[in-house]
């Protein structure tokens, strides 16, 4: 759980950067590597969603 907005903040800028760096990985890799390449980044993304909503 987020403790303050400074936490918010920095959770937010890395969420929109991981977003970003996935749509890079999406446009650099085969479509049958790209789930490989990209599950870790996806699953922390969705982690740091669900801190976010909480």
């Amino acid at each position: 759980m987020l403790q303050d907005d400074q936490e918010l903040k920095v959770t937010r800028e890395r969420i929109s950067y991981l977003l970003d760096l996935l749509a890079r990985l999406r446009q650099s890799s085969r479509p049958e590597e790209l789930g490989l390449v990209a599950g870790g980044y996806r699953a922390e993304v969705e982690r740091m969603q669900r801190e976010v909503l909480d």
